[in-house]
């Protein structure tokens, strides 16, 4: 009877809301976000005057871990900024965290509408078919989902994937890095043929496969000597593990770490090594005052504002979003002057405007080769068809077209000059 009760509510509220906009209908994104495209909208193309209509809306967040996790803190001062720029209550805001990619994603969900929730986000790669799950059940509630692939193929009006083009800022912060080593090699600490990275990536999926490739790309653009090795830990977010793994790399001579894992693990055994550090999703120089240069994350806050304003004006959220710098949805943190080398916020910037301006791409097929030749063509599985089957050409014009034919990554290629150490976690 609660859950009956909700649901006539959110639908009463949802008329209420047409009603606040005139004849409003649904209409389609001005970017068309079909398969085989993905929206890069910039927030602000949604309705400024909407935001009077947030008074009586609700918005549920399911996060996979909670403060402890760069990843999820990420999301979680994302979800506080946007209902402060929206103007939301506390009480109009509600985080779930420690929610597993499991069952507990969709009773969750399903207690976030009981609360009266008709937006709900989740945050984590695994919480998808759970989150698609309740979507079905409750079409007048808005789902979006960080990292999904299945938004195209679903179909559903209240199911949304999203992501952001962090691969640019993976690269930015890889040039950090190539400074970094250079300004090693400049001093004597060692050879310009020993300028090797070490990176902590969790699993072997595409978004971890094109975070280290990008970064790498990215040091090595500055760095031509550069190589690097790749270990895993089968899990986002394992503090032990970890630290455990950037010590096997920093034992075997790797110069400078990097990662795609979520807990301090890897930047604490930096500082303790005294190995300058990269890390991801957040600044970590209070705790790593000596090692860490800089972090690339997403901002979420721009794309929670506009898919709230969205589902406030009665307007289609993207099935397929995704953030670029200019939407100010990827982002890098200050560069800490004490651990980086001179001129390193110079070189990010010249790149970052060359980015903007397409002058520069990152997985420009010029820049790398995959056992010894270069890619001119490669099909990828984007999840445009049921049968996920990899059938669309995503090298044109002279580079990889990633998170354009949808918003999660899918480079997925084994470029030369990274070695993987394991394969287990897949």
């Amino acid at each position: 009877m609660k859950k009956v009760i909700a649901v006539l509510l959110a639908v009463a509220m949802l008329l209420v809301f047409a009603a606040c906009n005139g004849s409003k209908t649904e209409k389609p994104p001005e970017t068309p976000s079909t398969p085989g495209e993905a929206s890069t909208d910039a927030p602000d193309a949604t309705p400024a005057d909407s935001t009077g209509d947030l008074a009586d809306l609700k918005v549920g967040f399911i996060f996979l871990h909670d403060e402890n996790s760069t990843y999820d803190l990420n999301f979680i001062n994302a979800a506080k900024a946007a209902a402060a720029e929206l103007g939301l209550s506390d009480e109009q805001i509600i985080l779930k965290t420690n929610i597993p990619e499991g069952q507990e994603c969709f009773d969750t969900a399903e207690d976030l509408v009981d609360a009266g929730c008709t937006v709900i986000f989740a945050d984590s790669f695994g919480h998808e078919d759970f989150m698609i799950e309740s979507a079905k059940a409750h079409p007048e509630v808005q789902y979006c989902h960080a990292t999904g692939t299945k938004a195209h193929t679903e179909g559903l009006a209240n199911y949304h994937n999203a992501f952001a083009a962090i691969y640019e800022g993976r690269y930015l912060a890889g040039i950090a890095a190539g400074m970094k080593l250079n300004e090693m090699i400049e001093a004597g600490q060692f050879s310009a043929e020993e300028a090797k990275i070490g990176y902590v990536g969790a699993y072997t999926y595409a978004e971890v496969m094109s975070g280290y490739t990008s970064f790498f790309l990215g040091a090595r653009s500055v760095c031509p000597t550069a190589t690097m090795e790749v270990t895993f830990t089968g899990s986002w977010y394992d503090e032990t593990a970890e630290k455990e793994a950037a010590n096997k790399l920093i034992a075997d001579n790797c110069k400078l770490i990097s990662q795609h894992a979520d807990s301090m693990g890897a930047p604490t055994a930096c500082e303790l090594a005294g190995v300058p550090d990269v890390s991801y999703n957040g600044s970590t120089v209070d705790q790593c005052p000596n090692t860490f240069i800089v972090s690339s994350r997403i901002d979420w806050t721009p794309y929670f504002v506009y898919a709230i304003k969205a589902a406030v004006a009665g307007e289609a959220i993207d099935t397929d979003w995704t953030g670029t710098i200019a939407s100010g949805s990827v982002v890098l943190t200050e560069i800490n002057e004490k651990a980086a080398a001179a001129g390193t916020a110079e070189a990010i910037a010249e790149a970052k405007a060359k980015l903007e301006a397409g002058e520069l791409h990152v997985y420009d097929i010029t820049t790398f080769t995959k056992d010894g030749a270069q890619l001119d063509s490669y099909l990828a599985d984007v999840d445009t068809d049921a049968d996920f089957t990899p059938d669309t050409e995503v090298i044109k014009d002279g580079y990889f077209h990633e998170s354009e034919m949808r918003s999660a990554p899918y480079f997925d290629i084994e470029i030369d000059g990274i070695t993987l150490l394991d394969r287990n976690y897949g």
